[in-house]
């Protein structure tokens, strides 16, 4: 009897443990097909409620990426109403979801040497976000800070950039966490061999042309070039920002700098009232006497600084990453040849410039967002100008704001400049200079040509001219109350998007 009950209780225990497990596949079973019905809602970017619900979804695929999400959120913001309103196709075919993802990520390691003979191991990455328009191009970026999420938002960026240019290029981005400050000539060139080794393998003159970036200048292109040319056996117009003697271009160096000032320009006689078509000389006397705050003391403050003096402006400030310098009896000619070869030869800090003119003043740690200025031209690195530098900014009489570096105004900054009617020329147009002077490059490798100086320089006021009317069509508020005001943050991104839009229907899904 007792092995009766026993069994009995032994049955019953069962019984109860396998309605306990049906019950549990059940609720699981309903958990997972009301899983499966949510996620079956969203089978468009049509079905999401609003942008904030499409961007908490990009959110939620890239978390900790705060630089690529600002990015989005930027471009979603100036496109979703186009969408919504006026191309609803664009979201039935899930045009902005395809946008945001990258068509490839390659991340490698990069071994190299050092002088004492040490092995020492990098991180090296090609973000191939976007071929719609052509091959993708974009520079490569060494610096202790790349990232995935940096190179990440610089692809992004780079893709609506070179949209604008009108030429046809794709976007992409690449770099290191290679440090090359502190490094030998022969140190940089065994980790730009290596670096390229792994490289070339993904990049090509018809598939994607790199260039330079910051801490990747004609020396590092160089080397990269060399070891390319010498695994392919192929001399071709793989990268551009090369020297004159194998395959670059007049004015490369300079054509960030030159392009932001161009657009610039252009920003200042829409505001007064010009047309496009008025003379040249007319346009370069609006900078006569305007006071100039630059940050950064690198490529594209260097050019942008020499292009303002040569226009007639009165710039005042320099910086890197141990501070600024403010002069204010301004930089001239002779004062700029010293910080060019302070940077590019000597590869000083900006303090030692107060060593050969006194009657400037350096401080440490600082930003120059500070100083009374007419306008402020950020060229040094992402997110630079915040909120409370905006504040300073307009507390000090500025006009415009001008983007030389890639995004380094935050978003709040961006909102309090435009809040207060500061014209406000976002990167992806004010400096896209450099990438169509590498577009340029292509070309003429292509043809195998050298244009000249004077040649180049007149594309470039071309397109950078194009680029700010495509913004203005794009941006205009078509309202006569507030003189037809231009967001140039929306004319830029619309405009890019238009142009990348039709063609991605055209190619299908792809």
């Amino acid at each position: 009897q007792e092995e009766q009950r026993s069994s009995s209780r032994r049955r019953s225990r069962r019984s109860r443990e396998a309605a306990e497990a049906g019950a549990m596949t059940l609720f699981s079973s309903k958990s997972k097909k009301s899983g499966d019905e949510a996620k079956k809602e969203i089978l468009s970017d049509a079905d999401f409620e609003s942008r904030d619900d499409f961007l908490a979804s990009v959110r939620d695929k890239n978390p900790h990426e705060d630089d690529f999400l600002q990015a989005v959120e930027e471009f979603v913001g100036s496109v979703w109403d186009i969408c919504k309103d006026e191309h609803p196709e664009y979201l039935e075919h899930n045009l902005l979801s395809r946008i945001v993802e990258p068509e490839r990520v390659v991340m490698f390691r990069v071994p190299w040497q050092d002088d004492e003979g040490r092995i020492r191991v990098n991180r090296g990455f090609r973000v191939q976000f976007s071929s719609t328009l052509g091959p993708y191009k974009g520079g490569i970026r060494f610096h202790p800070s790349v990232k995935l999420d940096t190179l990440k938002f610089l692809g992004f960026e780079q893709t609506f950039k070179n949209a604008l240019t009108l030429l046809p290029l794709g976007g992409g981005k690449g770099g290191s966490d290679f440090d090359p400050k502190g490094k030998s000539d022969n140190e940089v060139m065994r980790f730009c061999q290596s670096f390229a080794t792994e490289l070339q393998r993904h990049v090509g003159p018809n598939t994607d042309v790199p260039a330079g970036d910051i801490g990747v200048a004609g020396r590092e292109v160089g080397f990269m070039f060399g070891q390319y040319k010498r695994i392919r056996n192929e001399f071709s117009g793989t990268f551009t920002g090369k020297s004159l003697l194998y395959g670059g271009s007049n004015l490369r160096v300079e054509a960030t700098g030159y392009g932001v000032v161009y657009f610039l320009r252009e920003m200042l006689r829409q505001a007064n009232g010009g047309s496009e078509d008025d003379d040249e000389s007319k346009s370069d006397k609006l900078l006569e006497g305007k006071l100039v705050a630059l940050s950064g003391s690198g490529n594209v403050s260097q050019y942008a600084c020499e292009k303002l003096i040569q226009l007639g402006a009165k710039v005042i400030t320099l910086s890197d990453s141990g501070g600024y310098i403010v002069d204010e009896e301004g930089i001239d000619e002779k004062k700029l040849e010293f910080v060019k070869k302070l940077k590019g030869e000597k590869r000083g800090r900006i303090k030692e410039y107060v060593d050969e003119y006194s009657n400037a003043k350096f401080y440490k740690g600082e930003r120059p967002w500070g100083v009374k200025c007419d306008i402020a031209i950020p060229c040094a690195t992402q997110n630079e100008v915040s909120e409370d530098d905006a504040k300073s900014l307009v507390d000090n009489g500025v006009s415009i704001v001008c983007e030389g570096a890639n995004m380094p105004c935050e978003a709040g900054a961006i909102k309090y400049l435009q809040k207060n009617k500061v014209l406000f020329g976002p990167a992806k147009a004010a400096n896209a200079g450099g990438v169509a002077t590498s577009g340029l490059e292509m070309s003429q490798n292509s043809q195998r040509l050298n244009w000249t100086s004077e040649e180049v320089d007149s594309k470039l006021k071309s397109i950078m001219k194009e680029i700010h009317q495509m913004c203005v069509d794009n941006g205009s508020s078509g309202n006569d109350d507030d003189g037809n005001a231009v967001d140039y943050v929306k004319g830029a991104n619309v405009g890019a998007f238009r142009r990348i839009a039709k063609a991605m229907l055209e190619q299908g899904c792809v």
